[in-house]
């Protein structure tokens, strides 16, 4: 199996679901500001030129939560309950949620505070974040109220909805996000940091493959 990743959100949901269930593959870093999302060869696997991809022989997938249920459903994995139609039902209702609403408030906070730095793409830009804030407010009490009496987001146990709806939250002390204030929401989010594969997702080892990785 190979996982082609980049230091960024969704990468990172896909990368600690490998960690936390103990998967074996080979995780390949593409590097972004040579262009790697763009070669040929990676727009063959990934004709979105995103990440991450992934390749388990015949199988190649993108987009993390499909991942994330493939990877589930291969390691028998309740994270994604493939023989419980009804817990499915209750993480695609937040799976969806976090891609509809949930990531577009949190996004300009993260980019600004986390992808900006990583990726060397210039000065903090703090309008969209100001112009963000009031709909992630009223997303954050949403979410608030629903872990009030919740340890976790869906099916009262860890599943790749928590993954997916806190990747881009996970550093939200460092991005300015006013969780602070939804005190419900920070200790989710805290707890998440006590998994090791969550807190540490990144690969320690990396596989070289020029072709795609920085052709």
């Amino acid at each position: 199996m190979k996982i082609y990743w980049i230091r960024a959100q969704a990468p990172r949901r896909v990368l600690a679901l490998v960690k936390h269930l103990g998967i074996d593959a080979d995780c390949i870093e593409v590097d972004l500001r040579a262009g790697g999302l763009k070669t040929p060869a990676y727009l063959a696997l990934n004709p979105n030129g995103k990440a991450p991809t992934m390749v388990d022989g015949d199988v190649t997938l993108w987009e993390s939560s499909a991942i994330m249920a493939y990877l589930c459903v291969k390691t028998g994995s309740d994270m994604w309950p493939a023989q419980r139609p009804a817990e499915q039902i209750e993480i695609l209702r937040w799976l969806s949620w976090s891609d509809t609403h949930w990531s577009r408030a949190v996004g300009p906070f993260y980019f600004e505070h986390v992808i900006k730095p990583a990726f060397h793409l210039g000065e903090m830009d703090r309008s969209e974040m100001t112009a963000m804030l009031p709909e992630l407010e009223r997303l954050a009490g949403v979410l608030d109220s629903h872990l009030e009496r919740r340890d976790f987001i869906a099916c009262d146990r860890l599943t790749i909805a928590d993954f997916q709806l806190a990747s881009m939250a996970c550093e939200w002390r460092r991005a300015e996000m006013p969780f602070a204030d939804y005190p419900h929401v920070a200790r989710w989010l805290d707890r998440l940091m006590e998994i090791p594969g969550w807190a540490d997702p990144w690969p320690l080892r990396t596989t070289a493959e020029p072709a795609l990785a920085n052709a």
